[in-house]
């Protein structure tokens, strides 16, 4: 009896057994053409490595266990003590904290730099320097980074790009096409889509680079277990639809946050006052993302009103799920930073996160209102 199920079923063991030596010895010798052992490889993370990859457009993917056990992986394929790395100042704080905190232990340099230098890297690299670490939109104040005029200026310092692409995904913009070496995604976020999943994965643009983060994932074992890579394969199918609704929902909520009295500032690159709106329209395909940004008044008991009156809104330190929920960078993905860092980079008392969801934008846009009332 032939059976050839529609979806992948769900390889959930952790060995798998060979005939004899001979079939053992053709594992080793015809890398991909079975398994072993599922932190090695699995069928259910392969699939969801060769979806990610057919959608960012690489040599192959590899996907780990978390978004930062991506970074973890990423990393570690490039960089050995004593090599330096530079990071943008303005990014995931459980990013900056892995490299500052934790890289910087194994003997790994590590820079920081502002926004405003990151196309002129001169200053910043060293003899040692291996990789820059940006995010396509950073988080949480959505700045859009240039990536094509990034890619040139590290093949000119022979530098490799790195590329956290969790918040545009690659519907909206794909780092690989743009000139970056490797992309990688928490896959608990967009790729996934329904907050049940906790993944990360790399998308490499070199063969050399991919066998290196493969080979990192397996020896210090960030692999994915097989249900989780089986929940996130089927998230990824509806991807296309609901980044198209996150966006729209989230162009219509910024724009009704930027007409109400009591926001002070939105942040959100759809807007055509944002200061990278035209990259944005331009690197995005039209669309911006589910992303956005808002500042109320810079008082944490206004911050608190507002997150008890919501009532279909959560307050979750996560995002992209496709229910709407808001966060508070200064307390959860940003809480790492020093606060001088903290108010460099404008993150204030008054700064909410609002991942936008698929609900129906007048139904959204009705809690939101009546929440700022009790401001």
């Amino acid at each position: 009896m032939h059976i050839h199920p529609k979806t992948t079923p769900i390889y959930q063991t952790s060995v798998f057994t060979f005939e004899d030596l001979n079939a053992l010895e053709r594992y080793f010798d015809e890398p991909g053409q079975s398994y072993m052992y599922t932190r090695y490889s699995n069928p259910n993370s392969d699939e969801l490595a060769e979806q990610v990859n057919k959608l960012e457009g690489g040599v192959g993917a590899v996907v780990t266990s978390s978004g930062m056990s991506a970074i973890l992986a990423a990393v570690l394929a490039i960089c050995k003590a004593g090599d330096h790395v530079l990071c943008a100042e303005e990014i995931y704080g459980g990013s900056s904290a892995l490299l500052t905190q934790e890289l910087t232990r194994i003997g790994i340099e590590v820079t920081l730099v502002p926004t405003s230098d990151l196309y002129t890297l001169q200053d910043y690299r060293q003899p040692n320097t291996r990789l820059l670490l940006v995010e396509t939109m950073s988080n949480p104040l959505l700045q859009v980074l240039d990536i094509q005029r990034l890619a040139q200026e590290t093949r000119q310092h022979r530098l490799k790009l790195l590329v956290d692409n969790t918040f545009a995904t690659p519907v909206i913009t794909r780092p690989l096409a743009l000139g970056a070496d490797l992309v990688l995604h928490s896959v608990t976020k967009y790729l996934s889509g329904h907050s049940d999943v906790t993944a990360g994965v790399v998308v490499c643009q070199q063969q050399e680079d991919l066998q290196r983060v493969k080979q990192v994932m397996m020896v210090y074992g960030l692999n994915l277990s097989p249900f989780d890579s089986w929940l996130a394969a089927r998230g990824l199918k509806t991807l296309r639809l609901r980044m198209r609704q996150h966006s729209s929902n989230a162009l219509a909520m910024a724009k009704h946050l930027q007409e109400h009295p009591k926001v002070e500032k939105v942040w959100y690159p759809g807007l055509e006052e944002h200061p990278h709106y035209e990259l944005a329209k331009k690197q995005g395909q039209g669309m911006f993302g589910g992303m956005l940004s808002f500042r109320i008044k810079d008082d944490q008991e206004a911050v608190n009103r507002f997150m008890r009156a919501l009532q279909n809104i959560p307050f979750a330190p996560s995002l992209a799920g496709v229910n709407s929920s808001i966060s508070y960078p200064l307390g959860t993905s940003h809480r790492s930073l020093a606060k001088e860092q903290r108010q460099k980079l404008g993150i204030t008392e008054g700064v909410i996160r609002f991942s936008v969801g698929v609900e129906e934008p007048e139904e959204l846009w009705a809690d939101v209102e009546q929440a700022l009332a009790k401001v």
